[in-house]
């Protein structure tokens, strides 16, 4: 399977230290496009983060599933998966912690309109936004600069944050070099 990228500490300026016994969670996320063609960015206002729609992966859960399920909880959307772009791998030494998130393009083929956010979501103030590929990278570039901590994360809020806003950077980046949205996305 494709990797897009692994980001590490060294991406931020960090030196990346020796990983003891580092948790591992598997997420899965991505890129949902709605009939305009535009992509859904989850903005969260009290930490000034954009970022694409996703998240873990439970128990017994098969990725495409779970980014099925966190679509239509973000967004109130049932999507239908159309490609599958490869994986991303964030390995973030300074919290002993990895991920390794599966990511798909998803069109929208019905908006139910209820969001069922996480109450972490809700103390965050997240909300959904449609934009285009152009504003949604520019979006997400120009956030990462101007992060603020949660108010309920811990000491490493912040860090988690840049990874987070860069991952879906790198995925968009790397979407727009290798697709062409014309010609791949079409909807009934």
């Amino acid at each position: 399977m494709n990797c897009i990228k692994i980001l590490k500490d060294e991406d931020f300026g960090l030196k990346s230290k020796e990983f003891y016994k580092p948790r591992i969670r598997i997420g899965a996320r991505g890129i949902i496009l709605n009939k305009k063609n535009e992509i859904a960015i989850i903005y969260k206002r009290k930490k000034q983060e954009y970022k694409l729609v996703g998240g873990g992966v439970e128990q017994q859960e098969e990725p495409m599933l779970a980014f099925e399920r966190e679509a239509l909880e973000e967004t109130g959307c049932k999507i239908k998966i159309i490609k599958n772009l490869g994986t991303i791998e964030e390995h973030k030494s300074y919290d002993d912690f990895k991920q390794i998130s599966f990511v798909y393009v998803a069109k929208v083929v019905e908006d139910t309109k209820t969001t069922h956010l996480t109450n972490q979501e809700k103390i965050e103030q997240a909300e959904l936004l449609w934009c285009n590929l152009d504003d949604a990278i520019s979006l997400i570039q120009n956030s990462e600069n101007n992060l603020k901590p949660s108010p309920i994360d811990g000491p490493l809020s912040i860090y988690h944050s840049k990874f987070i806003v860069r991952r879906d950077l790198e995925i968009l980046k790397y979407w727009k070099q290798h697709i062409d949205i014309e010609k791949n996305v079409t909807f009934i």
